[in-house]
């Protein structure tokens, strides 16, 4: 690590505002919650310990009982985990397909840009819910079906980015440069491209996260996401409905949870935005 990479975290730790501040404590409550959930959860995401629905907080459950008698708070627990862990695994797979075409397409141009633009133009054309309802509902709702399906829905976003940051990047002169000296498309993505753009698509990274999550919770609200006997997010909201008729908070909850990490990543983003010099693309 070179001696600006510590200067630069040093600065930006100097500009934490005290907004900045609670927005980061609640989003490493929430990946304490996450990594953790097993180990400080007092019962099993299924565990039924009462035969009352929406039961009021006590008898060991600090938030009450869900409609079938389980307790709130382990599956809020659980939940935060499922529904983050999922959403990061989205992110990630999206920025490497996306990043890895947007880059290749902006340094080769010509036929190779034009006809990868216009494919990605054509599925972002498409509804993105309409995309993951039919894949979902015809391969199923596993884990895996779920991450690679939104991943790959999400990676035309990011795609966009990374062409328009590798437009910018591939006129200058020490991109000629490397032309020049031989250096082949794979090493100048990864060593020129990539660390010009990193701050831009840390910004963009933190957006698509967001996204992520409001996406796979609207999937398992639909029925279509995480399936029972897991525990998520959107499923809790969409099972614990009813008990807002008995006036239990119970489908509030993970509500607030979605709420609370969506808007704390994108008020950090915003920081992180106006800290730096990192600026996404004005077109987008």
């Amino acid at each position: 690590m070179s001696n600006a990479e510590p200067a630069g975290l040093r600065r930006l730790a100097s500009e934490l505002t005290p907004t900045a501040i609670v927005c980061l404590t609640i989003i490493a409550l929430a990946a304490f919650i996450a990594i953790f959930a097993p180990a400080i959860a007092p019962y099993d995401e299924g565990t039924i310990l009462t035969n009352e629905s929406f039961a009021s907080p006590g008898n060991g459950m600090l938030l009450g009982s869900d409609y079938l008698g389980r307790d709130i708070a382990s599956r809020l627990g659980f939940g935060i985990r499922t529904t983050l862990s999922v959403a990061l695994a989205i992110s990630v797979i999206a920025f490497l397909i996306g990043s890895a075409f947007g880059f290749f397409a902006a340094i080769m141009g010509g036929w190779t840009d034009t006809v990868v633009s216009r494919t990605v133009d054509a599925l972002i054309s498409f509804p993105a819910i309409m995309i993951a309802l039919i894949v979902v509902s015809s391969l199923g709702s596993s884990f895996l079906v779920l991450i690679v399906t939104v991943a790959v829905i999400d990676s035309t976003r990011v795609y966009r980015v990374a062409r328009a940051l590798g437009m910018d990047i591939v006129v200058q002169d020490y991109i000629e440069a490397a032309r020049v000296r031989g250096e082949g498309t794979g090493w100048i993505i990864w060593h020129e491209l990539l660390p010009n753009a990193l701050g831009p698509l840390a910004a963009e990274f933190g957006i698509r996260f967001t996204y992520a999550i409001l996406f796979v919770s609207a999937l398992s609200f639909l029925g279509l996401g995480v399936q029972p006997p897991h525990s998520d997010l959107g499923l809790m909201v969409k099972e614990n409905m009813q008990g807002l008729l008995y006036g239990s908070f119970s489908p509030l909850y993970p509500a607030l949870a979605i709420a609370m990490v969506t808007v704390s990543t994108n008020i950090l983003v915003d920081w992180y935005l106006k800290s730096t010099d990192a600026n996404l693309p004005e077109e987008l």
